[in-house]
């Protein structure tokens, strides 16, 4: 098989991971000018840095074969898929050739589980090592880590790689154990307090200069809808991955359906919708100081509103505790107000110190007014009576409705 149809094959296998971003890397020493590449910013995708900026990483499987037979995965051992495997070798003639040719910024490495976990993380060592020593590429590199793998080899990876990642797979170790037999929580735990051991180590600054770890983190995946597990414990195993092994990302992936699959998976697919609800629930815990059970409480049994995001969802819930005055409440408390976000709560509070704040400087914060309105109080107006409207979720959130494309 050529080059090109290994890509297509091993670039399509690779879709099927979300953990892929280069937020959070650190620029490496450019002092050098023969250095190649620069972290600062068919396999290519397209991810997204916390300051908005667009990055695009070379995406792609080392190889899809595995020994595993997890029975969610298109690339189990069982699966009747083409198979591929790229050379260590390749793998580097592929990013450099992407990199000169502008087409991507860095590399996303993972892998199915060929002979052993110290064999398949060995050869991912190699490729991310080659492209640093051999060619000086200074790129973002995200290497998989493979559960049970010497820890040797992992503190390796974190050597080269900018990021690394574990994935926990499913938010239920029942579920697991059911649907993935030769994979263990024990080991991808482990494997995750090691990587925070080893971060935290490298982090401290007078080690900071001699040693460098995986300095963008790691993160994880779960797959919604292979199993049973509603939101709220999708959510509360996020909050605990957080907690103790300090991810930097949990990332969501909606199950979808895969030839020849086992009668114990669902028939149809997870909504990409609860995929959405999922990291906007995420993104309220991290940084605007929910928790899983004040989010979980604006849906039913469980579950988020699929209709609406879960801030309005908490809000339309806490009616009590609005409207508030723009420019008198706490930063904890505007940030609990639908259609503020961090950012503009903190050019809110940074303007106020300066004159009182009217609508029409909300306009210039680009707040949508229409969906705040209700929930707050300014010079100008006043939302008498709004909160009380039966129809106010349904005003907010309308349903959605499909257009026509030959409409005048």
């Amino acid at each position: 098989m050529d080059l090109i149809g290994k890509l297509e094959i091993l670039a399509d296998a690779a879709k099927y991971d979300a953990s892929c971003a280069s937020s959070g890397g650190e620029k490496r020493d450019s002092s050098d000018r023969k250095g190649l590449g620069s972290s600062g910013g068919a396999g290519i995708c397209h991810s997204y840095t916390p300051d908005g900026r667009c990055v695009s990483l070379l995406k792609i499987l080392l190889t899809n074969a595995c020994i595993y037979d997890c029975l969610y995965c298109i690339n189990r051992s069982s699966s009747h898929v083409r198979r591929a495997r790229f050379t260590v070798e390749e793998v580097v003639a592929l990013t450099l050739g992407f990199y000169k040719r502008n087409y991507i910024e860095g590399l996303f490495l993972s892998s199915g589980i060929i002979r052993s976990p110290d064999y398949t993380m060995e050869e991912l060592v190699r490729v991310a090592r080659t492209l640093r020593e051999t060619h000086q590429f200074r790129g973002y590199i995200h290497l998989k880590v493979i559960p049970n793998a010497d820890p040797r080899l992992v503190e390796e990876a974190g050597r080269w790689a900018d990021r690394l990642s574990v994935n926990i797979e499913l938010p239920k170790p029942d579920s697991l154990e059911r649907l993935a037999p030769r994979k263990e929580i024990g080991a991808i735990r482990r494997s995750m307090g090691h990587l925070r051991e080893t971060i935290d180590e490298a982090s401290v600054p007078a080690r900071r200069a001699r040693r460098r770890f995986a300095p963008a983190g790691q993160s994880t995946q779960m797959i919604v809808g292979a199993d049973d597990a509603d939101d709220a414990r999708i959510l509360q195993t996020s909050a605990s991955l957080y907690g103790s092994y300090r991810l930097k990302r949990v990332y969501y992936s909606a199950f979808s359906p895969i030839p020849d699959a086992s009668q114990g998976l669902p028939l149809k697919p997870a909504p990409l919708v609860r995929e959405n609800r999922l990291y906007q629930a995420d993104w309220l815990m991290r940084f605007y100081g929910f928790d899983v059970e004040e989010i979980v409480a604006g849906g039913e049994g469980g579950m988020l509103a699929l209709g609406m995001d879960p801030k309005l969802a908490w809000a339309l819930k806490h009616r009590d505790r609005f409207p508030l005055d723009v420019n008198r409440a706490s930063r904890e408390d505007l940030l609990r107000v639908p259609g503020l976000g961090v950012r503009t709560v903190d050019r809110i509070i940074a303007s106020r110190r300066v004159r009182s704040l009217r609508a029409d400087d909300l306009a210039r914060l680009r707040v949508p007014f229409r969906k705040a309105a209700p929930f707050i109080v300014l010079p100008d107006h006043r939302p008498t009576g709004l909160l009380d409207r039966v129809d106010l979720a349904s005003r907010l959130a309308p349903p959605p409705r499909q257009l026509d494309l030959f409409a005048a």
